[in-house]
């Protein structure tokens, strides 16, 4: 089944969910973040998913940006930080992410091959539009979906039916590209081709949904989409 749609997960995969805590860690002032600022990346991003899922389980739920609030403060806390000015700033930088270097280059191929693009993901609308208008690359995606819109999030299938829903196309003709591996397990389980972006050489989780293609980067996204 050909595909006609490349749908792209946004943090992690288009954006560098590294950059805030990178950023801040180079700015004058911020000696104690620029020795621990990985760690801190690392511990707010896996914070961020752990209470996307736990939240789900508990029927609790919080929007994305919440969440993602509430993993930075334990994250800070773990780390025996105290700086609301700080917090702040590292909140108002996730707004900002740097998409990663290849990315336009990678949409505009996928454009000019005429292929319909967009991106899938759990953060908030708010959330995923600064992001998008701070990379430049709104011009280069049909849509961003945000799992605010059917109240779950990924890997609920109901958040990747979103996806042929709105592009009327079945999950086979859809290309999804991810850098998360529980994520690409999903969505091959739900019944995407799923290209995992494995920048950091892990093994693929041991879960239902293994992915068609496994890349080190965006680059490679254009030849997937046009086996």
């Amino acid at each position: 089944m050909a595909i006609t749609t490349c749908i792209f997960d946004a943090y992690g995969t288009l954006f560098d969910v590294s950059a805030a805590a990178r950023i801040a860690a180079a700015e004058p002032g911020q000696d104690r973040l620029a020795e621990c600022w990985p760690q801190i990346a690392r511990d707010w991003r896996l914070r961020q998913l752990h209470y996307s899922w736990l939240r789900t389980i508990m029927q609790d739920r919080a929007d994305f940006w919440q969440i993602t609030c509430d993993a930075l403060d334990w994250t800070l806390e773990a780390h025996g930080i105290e700086d609301a000015a700080l917090r702040a700033r590292l909140l108002a930088l996730y707004h900002e992410l740097a998409a990663y270097p290849e990315a336009k280059a990678v949409l505009a191929a996928l454009k000019e091959a005429g292929l319909n693009t967009a991106i899938l993901s759990n953060g908030t609308p708010e959330m995923l539009n600064a992001a998008v208008a701070s990379a430049g690359i709104g011009p280069l995606l049909d849509d961003v979906l945000s799992a605010e819109m059917c109240g779950i999030f990924k890997p609920a299938r109901a958040v990747y039916d979103m996806a042929p829903r709105r592009f009327a196309c079945a999950p086979g003709q859809v290309l999804f590209v991810t850098s998360n591996g529980w994520d690409a397990a999903g969505a091959a389980a739900y019944g995407f081709t799923v290209a995992w972006v494995n920048r950091d050489g892990a093994p693929v989780e041991r879960l239902p949904g293994r992915p068609a293609h496994v890349l080190r980067d965006l680059r490679g996204v254009p030849d997937c989409a046009s086996l």
